[in-house]
C-alpha cells in the first residue's frame, strides 16, 4: 500500500516558492470562507512514520493559514482526568467549533495502533477499536464536519537517516529517545498495522491521504494541494446539503 510514497518524489526550491504564494492566499480565502460561513467544523489529522514530517507540516498549514481560527492538539500519555474519562472524551472536548480548523496529531489512531503492535490487544480488539473510530467520524460527518486524514510516509531506509541526522546534531539530538531506535527496530509491523487502519477506516467522508515525505518541499505541497481541494469541495457540498 505505502510503496507509491517511496518513489523519491521532489521539486525544487525555486518551483515551490512560486506554488506556495498561489497555495497560502487560496488557503487563507478558503478558510475566511468557512469562518464567515460557520456552517461546519474541519478536523484535519496527522498520523504516520516518524521522521515523516507530521509537525513540519502541522506548523507550516499554521503559518499559511490564520492561526487564531486553529486548534492544534498533539496528545501523548493520557492526563489524570483523561484517564478517568472514556477514550473518545478528549477527542470531543478538542473538537473545533463551526467555522474553525482543529488539527490533531497522535490523535484517536495512535492508542490502538501502539497497543496492537504491541501486542496488548489481539485482531479482534483492534478491528472493534477502528470500528468505533469510524462511528466516531461518522457522526461527525453526518453533523457536517469536514474530516480529513493524512499518513504521513517516509521508508525505512529513510527513517534510519533522520533518526541518525537528528542523533547526531547537538542542537537537535535532545528530541531524540531510546523509544525511537525501538520503534525504528519495530518498523514493519508498524506499517503491517498501518495499512489494515488505513483499509478499514478510508470512508468517501473521513478520506486517509498517504503522503510521501521524504522531500521537504513536495510533501508541503501535497499536503496543502489536498486540503485545498477538500476545503472547495465540501464548501460546495454542504451548500447543497443545506438547501434540503
Amino acid at each position: 500500500m505505502f510503496q507509491t510514497a517511496e518513489l523519491g518524489q521532489k521539486i525544487s526550491k525555486k518551483e515551490f516558492k512560486q506554488q506556495e504564494r498561489v497555495l497560502r492566499t487560496n488557503l487563507l480565502a478558503l478558510q475566511q470562507e468557512i469562518r464567515k460561513r460557520g456552517q461546519f467544523p474541519v478536523l484535519i489529522d496527522f498520523a504516520g512514520v516518524r521522521g515523516a514530517g507530521k509537525g513540519t507540516s502541522v506548523n507550516l498549514l499554521n503559518k499559511w493559514m490564520d492561526a487564531r481560527w486553529i486548534r492544534t492538539h498533539a496528545y501523548d500519555h493520557p492526563t489524570d482526568e483523561e484517564a478517568n474519562r472514556p477514550t473518545f472524551w478528549k477527542f470531543w472536548r478538542h473538537l473545533p467549533p463551526r467555522g474553525q480548523m482543529g488539527i490533531h496529531m497522535s490523535g484517536r489512531y495512535s492508542r490502538p495502533l501502539l497497543d496492537f503492535v504491541y501486542g496488548e490487544i489481539d485482531q479482534l480488539q483492534f478491528k472493534r477499536e477502528l470500528d468505533r473510530i469510524n462511528n466516531f467520524e461518522k457522526a461527525l460527518a453526518d453533523d457536517g464536519a469536514m474530516i480529513l486524514k493524512y499518513w504521513m510516509h517516509i521508508s525505512k531506509e529513510v527513517q534510519k537517516e533522520r533518526l541518525e541526522s537528528l542523533e547526531n546534531d547537538p542542537l537537535r539530538s535532545w528530541r531524540m529517545s531510546d523509544i525511537d531506535w525501538k520503534h525504528y527496530e519495530m518498523y514493519d509491523r508498524f506499517i503491517e498495522a498501518a495499512e489494515q487502519i488505513v483499509t478499514v477506516t478510508n470512508t468517501g467522508h473521513a478520506p486517509w491521504e498517504i503522503i510521501e515525505g521524504q522531500d521537504y518541499f513536495y510533501r508541503s505541497l501535497r499536503v496543502g494541494e489536498i486540503l485545498q481541494d477538500r476545503l472547495e469541495r465540501h464548501l460546495v457540498s454542504e451548500e447543497v446539503r443545506q438547501k434540503y
